[in-house]
């Protein structure tokens, strides 16, 4: 199996998972007759994180060739992933009701806000330099 299919049937894989942990709801859960947690923040969280892998995968598998043997996701797959994960996180701060104390929120928010600006900041200079 050539190396772009391994990646396709990787990104769908993912995929996969991503759905299932994004939509996770405790019916959902029981319907797999997987653990159930208490709150869907984590599980959703995860499904972010797959959706990033996902991104990553595809744009691997669709790459233009190089003569380097092996690339990997490198720069730009970190980014899709933390990206992704990023606004999944975002999403949750905004309407996810979460009761947290001041210092979790405080946590969180900040966390986001840098990783997004961090991921930002390397996509756009990523961008900047292939042009």
């Amino acid at each position: 199996m050539n190396k772009k299919i391994t990646l396709i049937i990787d990104a769908g894989i993912n995929l996969i998972l991503a759905i299932l942990l994004l939509s996770f709801s405790p019916n959902l859960a029981d319907f797999f007759g997987v653990p159930i947690s208490n709150h869907n923040f984590y599980p959703n969280i995860l499904g972010g994180v797959f959706l990033g892998i996902t991104i990553a995968l595809c744009i691997e598998a669709f790459r233009k060739k190089s003569n380097e043997k092996n690339i990997g996701l490198g720069l730009i797959g970190a980014v899709c992933i933390n990206l992704s994960g990023g606004f999944v996180l975002l999403l949750w701060l905004i309407f996810g009701e979460l009761d947290l104390p001041t210092k979790g929120l405080t946590f969180l928010w900040s966390v986001d806000i840098i990783l997004l600006l961090i991921s930002s900041i390397e996509l756009v200079n990523n961008l900047k330099s292939t042009n």
